[in-house]
């Protein structure tokens, strides 16, 4: 397989995934939470299919599109293991779907950079949250379902926050 197939079908999975969890969470209130903004791309599309939610977008720096800026307002800017449990102090466990687009895509790699970032996803999901990733997420209180139809194993991985 191509490079440009293997990207196209990460970015169907990547859409297919978007799509099964703002449908899992239409029917709970609470915040949408995008850690890795990126270039805006999956931000742009949580907010075309969750119009009416409050969505916030964790980055180290501000690089999106311009058309795929979240408003001043709902971006937060720095290191996320500083950021997230500073959003956790003035929010709390309030987040109803946390999309984990964070990684380098090296496995290796990201369980040693991001061996915190299990732990602030923990103290972000309200109980019962979705929480979808690129990564695994090893933490007692994210519990894996199983994916939507389509998605390849490993692609993604997704969790519900279980009650503490």
């Amino acid at each position: 397989m191509s490079r440009l197939d293997s990207f196209i079908r990460r970015l169907e999975a990547q859409r297919r995934i978007l799509d099964w969890a703002a449908k899992s969470v239409t029917n709970s209130n609470g915040l949408v939470l995008e850690l890795g903004l990126g270039n805006g791309r999956t931000y742009d599309h949580l907010r075309e299919i969750l119009p009416k939610r409050e969505i916030y977008a964790f980055d180290r720096e501000a690089r999106a599109n311009p058309r795929s800026m979240p408003p001043e307002s709902a971006l937060v800017l720095g290191d996320m293991a500083k950021t997230l449990p500073d959003f956790v102090e003035r929010h709390g466990r309030s987040a109803a779907l946390i999309h984990v687009d964070a990684t380098t895509g090296v496995p290796e790699r990201d369980r040693i950079h991001l061996a915190w970032l299990p732990e602030h996803v923990a103290a972000l999901a309200q109980d019962d949250a979705l929480i979808i990733s690129g990564s695994n997420l090893e933490h007692p209180a994210l519990v894996a379902v199983s994916l939507p139809d389509g998605i390849p194993e490993g692609r993604y991985f997704a969790y519900r926050r279980a009650a503490p």
